[in-house]
């Protein structure tokens, strides 16, 4: 696979806003919505979602950067190597499962946890240690988190079912009470499993709180004259009513058709022809002379 700096069309070097300004530009481009039937967009697309999915998380980009894991999110083979031969395969219980673009884990612990098993093991009153937490990272579509839904994520050689509830953020953290690293020893109770949620930019929606907002191109004759067209909403396509005598910036309501009972706002914007058109002009080109007006006449 490419490296996902390539797929992006970014610098190595590039920041966050780099990256993710230019998936939201790939993506729009190539969603299955955009390209219906194009395999070739599909993959593409799939391709650019896997390269974000790695660039937007930290901890992968700086693994990725370092050699540690290749551009699927797999333990590059000297790395693996070099850590089995350091702490040995058995050292660690939990192994990284299901679609490697999707998550990541890591152990809590440090040099305390070696003097409480002194403690532990060397007084029999000692308290029974819990397990440590799992930290994960779930990227997960912009849908999914908006409407909810559930992802399977693999840990240890066991799947867990994840409940995405309609309306979480991006950066939330869910926790599995129980579904973390086992305890050290007899008695105690597991730790928990902690799973950070990151939500893939859509191509064409953005979020603010519970609303969401849609740009959506008219025609100069549906802009001049008043329209009914159709638009993407997150639960199917709708009918919206453009009122005669538009403009870009024209911004339009739809009731709950946001996040939890939100509202979905829809911006205009006029779209011109993209080739050049003779009556057209010509009919511009008169009316103007007719009807002048200066839209810049407060400066």
């Amino acid at each position: 696979m490419r490296s996902p700096y390539d797929i992006l069309g970014v610098k190595p070097g590039a920041s966050e806003s780099e990256i993710r300004k230019a998936y939201h530009k790939l993506a729009k481009k190539l969603h299955p919505d955009v390209n219906p039937g194009d395999a070739r967009a599909e993959s593409r697309f799939k391709d650019v979602n896997a390269a974000y999915d790695l660039l937007s998380d930290p901890a992968k980009r700086a693994r990725f950067d370092r050699g540690e894991i290749d551009a699927e999110g797999h333990e590059t083979f000297a790395h693996a190597g070099a850590h089995a031969g350091a702490h040995g395969f058995a050292g660690n219980p939990f192994h990284q499962g299901g679609d490697p673009g999707s998550f990541h884990f890591s152990f809590g612990g440090g040099a305390d946890s070696v003097f409480e098993d002194l403690f532990a093991h060397g007084f029999g009153g000692a308290r029974p240690r819990r397990g440590q937490d799992v930290r994960v990272t779930l990227a997960v579509d912009f849908t999914d988190a908006a409407l909810g839904a559930v992802k399977r994520v693999a840990i240890g050689g066991r799947s867990l079912d994840v409940t995405i509830p309609a309306g979480l953020a991006d950066g939330q953290v869910l926790r599995l009470k129980g579904q973390g690293q086992p305890a050290p020893a007899a008695g105690g109770t597991a730790g928990d499993l902690l799973v950070e949620v990151t939500v893939r930019p859509h191509p064409l929606f953005t979020r603010q709180g519970d609303h969401v907002h849609l740009e959506v191109p008219v025609t100069l004759a549906e802009a001049v004259l008043g329209a009914k067209i159709t638009v993407p909403t997150l639960s199917g396509k709708v009918a919206l009513a453009v009122p005669a005598g538009s403009n870009t910036g024209t911004r339009l309501r739809l009731r709950g058709k946001g996040i939890k009972g939100g509202d979905l706002y829809v911006t205009l914007r006029l779209v011109l022809p993209d080739h050049p058109d003779q009556d057209l002009t010509a009919f511009v080109r008169d009316w103007s002379a007719r009807h002048p007006y200066d839209p810049r006449a407060g400066w």
